[in-house]
């Protein structure tokens, strides 16, 4: 497929950092070979994950933030390369598919200014041809029998992810969305901030839990939006957990897997929900990584859990000596859904 742009081998390997008397990631990942059809090499092969990235932003800007998350892809796969491959996590179980090319969307989108409702209408379609390649690239690897891994861009990815998986399992499906935000703002044209309105609104998604809502940027349209859907939208907030503690963290994961395991569901996390990270809505306060790592591998080791997918972490607003911790990052989370899967 034209819209894909593979990683070659021979880019494996320029990312790949060896050393003597060890095994990187990078050694032991998969690539589609280049006289093998994408997606006939992909339902053949091995491994049972699939990394793809979305190196956009346009979601982002046309919801106010701050350009930046086009840059997480390639940083999270210099990281993910240089992991150690051993008996904890192995590289051959991951296939390297490569990037969606949004090299015309983003220059379409460089010049067009936020502000003006015309040109915000400009960047909403822009996304919607988005929407389209990355519901097809998931319905795709899902019903290769694969299980996606997807590396943002804007949290309006997780529209094209839950179309995708539905499309594939033919049936509406659920989502948990690790975030301070609902991200379910009206339908007022695409983007970052109501990926999961949309594909509410247009079937796609039937039941959807928001874990860690930071209540001071939840606006009372969408909490009435909310509360009228209360059968099949349910919510904590990061107050409640961290700061009041009327709720526990553990029991909570446990109430929201009750909520959506009968279904298959897919697994969002939004890094502007951790302090200090780099992204499109940084954060000063919210969970822990290591609270972030919990949560991807509990909710990953459920049978009916079809995606994982990590969004809006920006290196390149970061510190330039440490924007590559976002990379870093995203490469703990990434293998910690592959762990939870496999031991």
């Amino acid at each position: 497929m034209e819209t894909i742009i593979k990683l070659t081998a021979a880019q494996l390997s320029k990312y790949t950092s060896q050393r003597s008397g060890e095994i990187k990631f990078g050694e032991r990942i998969l690539t589609v070979p280049k006289d093998k059809d994408i997606w006939e090499f992909t339902k053949e092969c091995d491994a049972g994950f699939v990394l793809f990235g979305i190196p956009e932003d346009i979601g982002v800007r046309a919801n106010y933030g701050r350009p930046g998350a086009a840059s997480a892809w390639e940083q999270a796969l210099k990281s993910i390369v240089n992991i150690q491959h051993n008996k904890f996590c192995k590289g051959s179980s991951l296939l390297i598919l490569g990037h969606l090319d949004t090299s015309a969307v983003m220059e379409a989108a460089a010049g067009l200014n936020t502000n003006l409702p015309e040109e915000r209408k400009k960047l909403s379609a822009l996304i919607s041809e988005i929407d389209k390649e990355v519901s097809h690239i998931i319905c795709t690897i899902i019903g290769a029998g694969k299980i996606p891994i997807i590396v943002g861009g804007g949290h309006n990815n997780a529209y094209g992810n839950i179309k995708g998986t539905a499309l594939a399992k033919g049936k509406p499906v659920n989502a948990i969305n690790f975030d301070a935000h609902t991200d379910f703002r009206i339908l007022e044209g695409r983007h970052s901030g109501n990926g999961f309105s949309y594909a509410f609104e247009e079937g796609f998604l039937k039941k959807y839990f928001i874990f860690g809502l930071h209540e001071n940027y939840t606006s009372k349209g969408v909490m009435e939006t909310i509360k009228k859907q209360g059968d099949r939208i349910k919510y904590n907030t990061y107050e409640q957990l961290a700061v009041r503690r009327e709720k526990s963290f553990s029991d909570e994961m446990g109430h929201a897997l009750g909520f959506i395991e009968d279904e298959p569901f897919g697994i969002e996390l939004d890094l502007d929900a951790l302090p200090n990270v780099a992204s499109s809505a940084m954060t000063p306060t919210g969970f822990s990584i290591e609270k972030a790592r919990q949560f991807v591998h509990y909710f990953g080791r459920n049978k009916n859990a079809c995606y994982l997918h990590i969004c809006e972490g920006a290196p390149e607003l970061d510190n330039e000596k440490n924007n590559h911790l976002t990379g870093k990052l995203i490469a703990y989370l990434v293998t910690d859904f592959i762990k939870s899967k496999e031991l």
